[in-house]
Order: structure tokens, then C-alpha cells, then sequence
């Protein structure tokens, strides 16, 4: 059985604040942060392992979305991969403009490490509807051209499972009612959510 991955405090927050040092970094150096040898010899092991992550962004006391990316499937060493989503979500995320340096002491950051996903089987839409699991999957859709995915962290703001699908759907560009026809295609996933403190 393969072993789970997981993460302590203290891994969590060495997460966080590598997101925080790579953003500050691209503020004075145009680019991602790119650790010393030194510095790499004090990151924790799990850091090393190839996981998927995605990194949030929130600003004020309302933690409002400004920024969020990230893979889907692991391509590199999880630290690499806070480093680069971090200045993603910071810079890249086209629903939102660049952050500014004044934003920088307002800004909460998150990161979410993604178990693989796994297809998710149902023949018909009431039984994605039923195993679908609020607070725990995150989840990937496809139908044709068209895709989008949720973490695990929007059931805090979408907690009806209905709510859930059908913003998905939009998310992808279809229709709310997509999720309740033929034809779709889902994988799910959970995440390690690490918060800064």
C-alpha cells in the first residue's frame, strides 16, 4: 500500500514562506526565488518530493481572491513548485492585475498540496452527485474542449453540492446544467492545506 503524504506544522509553514520570498524576490529580481545549496540542505525531505500544488492568494480583512494557480499533476520537486505558482498567482493570474509591492503586507497566502487524481466513475449524474464529498474533493471536469477544476477550499463559499457543480461547469465555460447531462468526464483529488500564520 503506497504511503500517504503528509505534512506537519512546521513543513506547512516552511511552504508558506518560501510562496512570500519568491514573491518579494520577483519584486527586486524580476523572477521566481532560486534557493542557495545552502539553503536547500535546511528544507525539510518531503519538500523534495514531486507533489502538485497550487498557491492562493487573499488580500484584506474580507480574504478576498486575488490570485490563484497552479498544476494539476506533479512536474516538479514540491518546493520548486510553491516558488513558481507563487509568483503565478501573484503576477499571471489573468482575472486579476499584477499584485503591487503596497499589497504585499495585506496579503494572506495559501497553499494547497494535491494528492494524484483519480478518475471518478459514474455512469450517471446522480451518482456523481451522491459521492461527491463537500469539504474533502477537489474536483476536475472535462467535456470536449472544455475543463476546469475547484479545490477543495471553495466548498467554503459553494457548500450545496448543486452550487458546487453547476459554478464549476461555468468556470469551464459551459452551462450551469452541464454536470446533468452525458458526456462528462471527472477526476477528484484532495489537497494538504497549508495557511500562514
Amino acid at each position: 500500500m503506497a504511503k500517504v503524504f503528509s505534512l506537519n506544522e512546521k513543513e506547512k509553514q516552511v511552504c508558506v514562506g518560501l510562496a512570500r520570498r519568491s514573491i518579494k524576490n520577483f519584486f527586486e529580481n524580476n523572477s521566481a526565488l532560486r534557493l542557495s545549496d545552502a539553503e536547500l540542505k535546511k528544507l525539510p525531505k518531503k519538500l523534495f518530493e514531486k507533489k502538485a500544488c497550487f498557491v492562493t492568494l487573499n488580500t484584506g480583512r474580507e480574504r478576498d481572491l486575488r490570485g490563484c494557480i497552479g498544476h494539476l499533476q506533479a512536474i516538479q520537486e514540491l518546493y520548486k513548485d510553491v516558488l513558481d505558482n507563487a509568483v503565478s498567482a501573484a503576477f499571471e493570474d489573468h482575472r486579476f492585475p499584477p499584485l503591487s509591492e503596497r499589497e504585499l503586507a495585506n496579503l494572506h497566502i495559501e497553499v494547497s498540496i494535491l494528492t494524484d487524481p483519480v478518475d471518478f466513475e459514474f455512469s450517471f449524474p446522480e451518482v456523481l452527485y451522491k459521492e461527491l464529498r463537500p469539504g474533502k474533493d477537489g474536483l476536475i471536469i472535462k467535456k470536449g474542449h472544455y475543463s476546469a477544476t475547484f479545490l477543495p477550499s471553495v466548498w467554503k463559499e459553494l457548500p450545496k453540492k448543486e452550487d458546487f457543480l453547476g459554478q464549476l461547469c461555468m468556470k469551464a465555460g459551459l452551462s450551469a446544467e452541464e454536470w446533468k447531462r452525458p458526456g462528462m468526464k471527472a477526476q477528484r483529488y484532495e489537497a494538504i492545506k497549508a495557511i500562514e500564520k
